[in-house]
């Protein structure tokens, strides 16, 4: 009896196991390297291995916090490989992975403060943009600052009051995020809705509002705490210190960036353009757009012309000529400088 006794509950024991197996997949998840640096762009390895078969179709995945986590791919019957981008903010993000058939699992990232700059011109690395987002915020840019040359002076921003200032808004602006609230705030109803960046968006990065470098030297931790970026910034300090030269061919102007010009006679000397290149309302011409400046008790205006009417100015010291020495050349932001 006591053998048979014995049997059974073997039997028991073995029909629990079976049943075990079939219940949902067990989860365990790394990720290398852990902490990582928050600058936006360093892709951490995310392994997610299960206790039976699984594909990256059956995984549902979400983040807590910042950062994005990109598609994954199995790597065998029971593994599969993602990537964690992490956002510009140190902190914690904490991983989440589920499915219909999986018991849930999460991991917790730790971002630490990124201080890069890969060019020493003081931008830090983690406001560079690219590819996509390169892309978006020229789109945006530009865009923005065609819409305030084109609506009626009382649509129009009231802060653009001289060409930086319509600068600085058009770059502010780019960097939002352009959600329904954006649109109605800004009385912008008729842009187009254009792709986003993706990598962060204005004002939730380490600078917060401080946007505008205005202090030479490479970037060095401590910058934001000294006060080497701010909200505001004239002409000369963003052409110093937020941009970079191009070239004085105009040939290499890219939709988005700046002409800037020295005229030593005027009060405020610096002088800023914007290249749109092709119009966003109409089809004809390269275009650009700026603000003149108060002159004289004159508040100043918007105005956009083309390229070849700029060429055609009565003054020759406004010519976007290498031959011209008040023409300083073409500029490119600095968040959208790249490795040559």
């Amino acid at each position: 009896m006591r053998l048979s006794h014995i049997g059974l509950g073997a039997a028991l024991l073995l029909s629990v196991s079976s049943c075990g197996d079939s219940g949902p997949a067990r989860l365990s998840v790394e990720v290398t390297p852990n902490p990582i640096l928050a600058d936006g762009a360093s892709a951490a390895k995310v392994l997610l291995k299960a206790s039976k078969k699984i594909t990256a179709q059956d995984v549902k995945v979400s983040v807590e916090g910042q950062g994005r986590i990109l598609a994954g791919r199995s790597l065998d019957e029971r593994t599969v490989k993602f990537a964690y981008v992490p956002g510009v903010n140190a902190g914690i993000a904490t991983l989440k992975f589920s499915g219909a058939h999986t018991v849930p699992t999460s991991l917790s990232v730790n971002l630490n403060p990124s201080w890069r700059d890969s060019f020493g011109d003081g931008t830090p690395d983690f406001m560079r943009l690219t590819g996509r987002d390169d892309d978006a915020f020229r789109r945006w840019f530009t865009s923005l600052a065609e819409w305030q040359a084109v609506i009626p002076r009382g649509r129009r921003a009231k802060e653009i009051v001289d060409c930086a200032a319509l600068l600085r808004f058009a770059y502010r602006e780019s960097l939002r995020r352009h959600d329904s609230a954006w649109f109605k705030t800004m009385d912008s109803g008729d842009l187009s809705v254009q792709q986003e960046i993706d990598k962060y968006d204005y004002p939730h990065t380490p600078l917060k509002a401080n946007l505008f470098r205005v202090a030479e030297g490479p970037l060095r931790p401590g910058d934001i705490e000294n006060e080497r970026f701010a909200e505001f910034a004239d002409a000369q300090t963003l052409v110093k210190f937020n941009t970079h030269l191009v070239g004085r061919d105009l040939r290499a102007a890219k939709p988005g960036d700046l002409l800037f010009f020295n005229q030593p006679e005027q009060n405020s000397p610096f002088h800023s353009m914007i290249y749109v290149g092709r119009s966003h309302f109409d089809s004809s011409g390269e275009w650009l757009v700026y603000h003149t400046g108060s002159d004289h008790g004159h508040r100043g205006e918007m105005r956009r012309v083309t390229i070849d009417e700029l060429r055609r100015h009565p003054d020759s010291r406004w010519h976007p000529e290498a031959s011209n020495p008040n023409f300083l050349g073409v500029f490119r932001w600095n968040i959208l400088r790249e490795a040559n």
